[in-house]
Formats: structure tokens, C-alpha cells, sequence
């Protein structure tokens, strides 16, 4: 205890007090670091966020910043090149305050409507003609709709791999031999397209399955095309529906099945380095077309799981894939998309590898002859980014990207 006269008056003080308060304080600070190092080890699934204070963040670019910083020193701004417009902070400053984007109507009908956040997707880079009205969309019939045998055309889809071949393909300088650095699987396989059904209701979607003519030959034709650029491919043609028919589980456990086939195949094979799962959109025919040199394609769509453990990586061979699409076929790809949150799944398998991919090929209207088009121009830029992947590597294997 120790005792200090000032002014008449007598103060006293504890000298285990000031202890007790020391050693609060370190212990406090050295809760904040613990806790703080937890929290960011932790899987961004598991990590506590909040979507509003995201969404802010998103929209403030650094060129805003530099435009906040210009109200205050002009010299920032000068550093802006002339194109450049400033944003509007009034519209801004709505959104944080109110989580609606002007936009973006699906901010305010998301609160609103039952269901209607599972199609929150984020468009993360726009394809020409791209934008919130025509966004992917996912048809999930009933299972009984699924196991449903339909008749379907086969005629002229061998016809019409000829008729697809536009590019002749120069043969490959190198090739991965006996390799297999592809994997191509079907989650959603019995996803078909309505030219080649018949007797089928083509105003719904949902309609648009088959057990056989499905998108189980976009993937052969897929793997076809990138053998005969070099890259050995492996495609499964796993009967997913069957799968979880056996299993009593529900189309939203799809993932689920699909995921321990990848899983094995990769253990199987240490050389698999492109993990690419092919799917069918359910838009129209509208939506889902190019014209590129005068000929039809079906239009992809690369989906992104925000919750994988490997988002980092998937967003950036997704961009890098669509980039180099769109400069060799102008309005072929619809873009990039970002799905997660409530009702959807949010990793789509794509934690197994950093290069691992959801590829929509066309919609329900689009024809085979279109998607063999499409299959040769996506192995094309496949193929270019494993080569150039290899050359940057160093290395013959490359990188299997699955840490």
C-alpha cells in the first residue's frame, strides 16, 4: 500500500490493484491476438462475416478512394486516366444504409420473397449482353422426373460432329502421353437438350432430362478435343441420378455423390490438374447462343463456389479462362458467377483442386451441333492455359494444385 498527500487530502493505493490491473490488460490483449489468429485460420465457411458489410466493401473500388482522397488533395485525381468517371457516393451511401442496390432489384425482392435468394448469384466479370435479367438458372425436377425414360432423337448427332469441325487442329508440339491431366464429370448428367427429345413439353425446363442423350456428350466430345490437343483426358460418365436413386437421396445431394467419384478418380490418379464438371443452363435459346464468324455456338457460364476452401484459386482460372475465350470467340462465354449462401451449395466440389471448374454448356435449346462448336473452342483455351501453366512451371507435371 503506498500513501500520497496532495492538497490536505490523503490518497491510498493498492499496490495489488494496479497488479491486478496489469495483468488484466496483458491478458486481454493476448486473448485478442489468440482469438483474432483463430479466426483467420479459420475455412472461409466457417468464418463469421456479415454479407452487408461485404457488399460496401465490393463496391468501393480503389478508384473511389482516390476520389475521396482528391476532395482532399486534387494531386490524387490527376492520377485517374481521362475516361474515368467519378462514382456516385449518393447511391453508395443508400446501399450501406439500406443493403439495397439500385442495380440490383433482386437486394429488395430477396428480403421479400420465399425462395428467391437461391438465386442470389454474384456476377463477378459480365460476358457481352450479360446483366441480372438473364442470369443462370438451375432446373431440379423431381427425381421421378429424372428416372423417367423419355424417347430421344439420336439421329444426326454423329452427323453432326462433322458438321462442328470448323478449326482443323494442328497436331499438338508436346503431349502429356499417357497421362490423364483432365478429369470431366457430370454432376447434373442427365441435363439434355430439347432438339434431340421428343415428345417433350419444351415450354418447362424441367422437362429437358434424358438417361442417355444428355450432357454426358458434351463431356466425351470435351475430352475429344483436348486429346487432340495434347492434354490426356479422363471422362466419367457416372449415372449420378442412379446414384442417388440407390441411396434414397435428394437431387440437392447431387454434390455429395458426385464428390466421392472425383475424390476416388483422384486418388487413383496423381496426375489429374483440371478438375471440370459440365453442366446445362436452363435458360432459353436467346440467351444461351453466340454468333462467332457467322456460325452458332452454345454460350458457357463458369459457376464459382464461394464458400470453397480454394475460392482464390477457382475465381482466377475461371477469369483467366473467360478472358481468353472472349478475345479468341467475342460473346462466346456469359461471363463469370460467384453462388453461394442460403439454398445453394456453395463449394460445387471445387476444394479438391484449385483448378477445378463448373462449366454451363448452352441451355435447354441449344443442339449438339452447337455444343461441338463450343466443347472445341473451351479445349482450345484449356489447352493453351495448361501449356503455358506447364511453360511458367517449369515442369512436366505442372501444377496439380491441390493443396
Amino acid at each position: 500500500m503506498r500513501g500520497y498527500r496532495s492538497q490536505g487530502m490523503m490518497v491510498t493505493v493498492q499496490g495489488t490493484s494496479i497488479r491486478k490491473v496489469i495483468i488484466t490488460l496483458i491478458l486481454g490483449v493476448m486473448m485478442i491476438f489468440a482469438l483474432t489468429a483463430v479466426m483467420t485460420s479459420l475455412s472461409p465457411k466457417y468464418r463469421l462475416s456479415s454479407s452487408s458489410i461485404n457488399n460496401i466493401a465490393d463496391n468501393i473500388t480503389g478508384q473511389s478512394l482516390i476520389y475521396l482522397l482528391g476532395y482532399e488533395n486534387h494531386y490524387f485525381t490527376q492520377s485517374l486516366p481521362e475516361t474515368s468517371k467519378e462514382p456516385n457516393f449518393t447511391a453508395l451511401l443508400f446501399e450501406s444504409m439500406t443493403s439495397i442496390n439500385t442495380d440490383d432489384p433482386r437486394s429488395l425482392l430477396g428480403r421479400e420473397l420465399p425462395g428467391f435468394s437461391i438465386f442470389d448469384a454474384k456476377i463477378v466479370v459480365a460476358g457481352e449482353g450479360t446483366n441480372y435479367t438473364n442470369m443462370p438458372i438451375e432446373s431440379a425436377p423431381p427425381l421421378e422426373v429424372l428416372l423417367a425414360e423419355r424417347e430421344a432423337s439420336l439421329e444426326n448427332i454423329e452427323g453432326e460432329d462433322s458438321k462442328s469441325s470448323d478449326k482443323p487442329v494442328t497436331p499438338p508440339a508436346q503431349t502429356t502421353g499417357d497421362k490423364k491431366v483432365v478429369y470431366i464429370y457430370h454432376t447434373h448428367n442427365r441435363e439434355s437438350y430439347f432438339p434431340h427429345l421428343k415428345g417433350v413439353d419444351t415450354s418447362n425446363a424441367n422437362n429437358a432430362f434424358h438417361p442417355e442423350v444428355n450432357v454426358t456428350l458434351v463431356g466425351k466430345k470435351l475430352g475429344e478435343e483436348l486429346e487432340a490437343r495434347g492434354l490426356g483426358a479422363e471422362v466419367d460418365t457416372t449415372d449420378v441420378t442412379t446414384v442417388l436413386h440407390k441411396k434414397d437421396w435428394q437431387y440437392t445431394q447431387s454434390y455429395r455423390a458426385s464428390r466421392d467419384i472425383v475424390a476416388t478418380a483422384m486418388k487413383d490418379n496423381r496426375d489429374i490438374n483440371y478438375l471440370i464438371d459440365i453442366h446445362r443452363d436452363a435458360a432459353r435459346h436467346d440467351v444461351t447462343t453466340a454468333t462467332v464468324d457467322g456460325k452458332k455456338y452454345a454460350k458457357v457460364a463458369f459457376i464459382v463456389g464461394s464458400e470453397s476452401s480454394q475460392y482464390e484459386k477457382n475465381i482466377k482460372i475461371a477469369e483467366e479462362l473467360h478472358k481468353n475465350l472472349d478475345k479468341k470467340y467475342p460473346g462466346l462465354s456469359r461471363g463469370v458467377f460467384e453462388q453461394g449462401g442460403p439454398g445453394n451449395n456453395g463449394v460445387y466440389n471445387q476444394d479438391l483442386s484449385g483448378n477445378a471448374m463448373l462449366i454451363e454448356f448452352g441451355g435447354v435449346d441449344n443442339s449438339m451441333e452447337e455444343l461441338n462448336r463450343t466443347a472445341a473452342a473451351i479445349a482450345e483455351v484449356v489447352a493453351e492455359h495448361y501449356w503455358q501453366a506447364e511453360k511458367v512451371n517449369g515442369s512436366s507435371d505442372g501444377d496439380k494444385a491441390k493443396e
